[in-house]
């Protein structure tokens, strides 16, 4: 023991940078702020008025998710600002399958010693994603935890609240003869990153090496920030024919996409509607990854997908394509179970 006696300081903890990170962050989570935004950082909870944000009889919708073993990509990289945009895409993109807004978002970082440099383009990342879905962040929690992560090592969960007017949730009218629209994903997006990493591991690249696939080094091209596919799906939502919407995250398409379909309800899909990502070509080569495999694992190019009626098919492709996505027809709702792929990814 020290003459002057032990701090918390030279355990390990730094509080003072720790508040340091809360001004720097400030900046960015105020860019965030929307309608129903009461407080900004730093106090013991934070508030939101849904009366304020334009709701009469609103029922909340949450969700909360990492990024899994993407992080260790970021980690071993040093590129860590675009993980928070993932952070904030795995929730908010979830939340607009119910038929929610994303109002509001929490993140938790933590970490074996704060470095303020790299904390704060992290919680910026996380700014970024919440900015461009209209989704206000309002809190957090950063851990400082000595003896628990090493060597920079860090971990991320999000939490996002949403909201929608009673009676208004989805999926509802999912039928048979409804029209599967599945919008392009921008890469592997936040999920599969287990295999990746032991594809890449079998190629025997490193994360710095050229990508095989693409510009730029491999690393750079594996952390291609998730897709947010909240305002166009929203504007699609509004517009009216819009059944359900399925985030194709873990389980791909193929368990995906049951998840908002009756019982009795199967779907069809044409795997040669759309063309396969190289990213996905060059893992499937190197890892001798089968067509089912790919397909319960990955997104397979295919981010998210809408259960649309068949009157109103084209006008959302439309829509959606005015909005910036680009636009499958996959397929139909047919009676039966299950997923039924025709076809051959190409």
């Amino acid at each position: 023991m020290t003459q002057d006696g032990l701090t918390y300081a030279a355990a390990g903890v730094d509080i003072d940078a720790g508040n340091e990170l809360i001004e720097r962050i400030k900046p960015a989570a105020k860019r965030t702020q929307r309608s129903g935004t009461m407080a900004g950082l730093g106090g013991f909870g934070a508030l939101f008025d849904l009366k304020a944000a334009g709701y009469i009889d609103a029922i909340l919708v949450a969700a909360t998710d990492g990024v899994g073993t993407k992080l260790r990509i970021a980690i071993d990289t040093g590129n860590v600002d675009t993980i928070g945009i993932d952070l904030v895409a795995m929730c908010v993109n979830d939340l607009v399958c119910q038929g929610a807004e994303p109002l509001f978002f929490l993140d938790y970082f933590a970490t074996g010693k704060l470095e303020l440099d790299a904390a704060t383009r992290i919680i910026e990342g996380v700014a970024a994603g919440c900015e461009a879905s209209g989704c206000a962040l309002i809190g957090g929690e950063t851990a400082e935890m000595p003896g628990m992560y090493h060597g920079g090592d860090f971990d991320l969960a999000g939490f996002a609240v949403g909201a929608m007017e009673r009676g208004a949730d989805l999926p509802a009218g999912v039928a048979a003869g409804d029209v599967l629209l599945g919008l392009a994903s921008d890469g592997v997006h936040s999920n599969g990153y287990s295999l990746v990493r032991r594809i890449v591991e079998a190629s025997g690249l490193s994360w710095s090496d050229d990508s095989p696939f693409g510009d730029g080094p491999l690393g750079a091209a594996l952390l291609t920030p998730t897709r947010l596919y909240v305002k166009p799906a929203l504007a699609a939502v509004r517009a009216g024919g819009v059944h359900a919407l399925a985030h194709i995250t873990g389980g791909g398409l193929t368990e995906n996409i049951p998840r908002v379909l009756p019982d009795d309800l199967a779907c069809e899909i044409d795997l040669s509607s759309w063309a396969l990502p190289p990213v996905f070509g060059w893992m499937a080569q190197v890892g001798g990854i089968t067509t089912p495999e790919m397909l319960k694992t990955f997104n397979a190019g295919i981010g998210m997908v809408l259960v649309v009626a068949a009157d109103r098919a084209d006008a959302l492709a439309a829509l959606l394509t005015e909005q910036g996505e680009t636009v499958h027809r996959l397929g139909r709702i047919v009676e039966g179970a299950g997923v039924h792929y025709t076809g051959d990814l190409k």
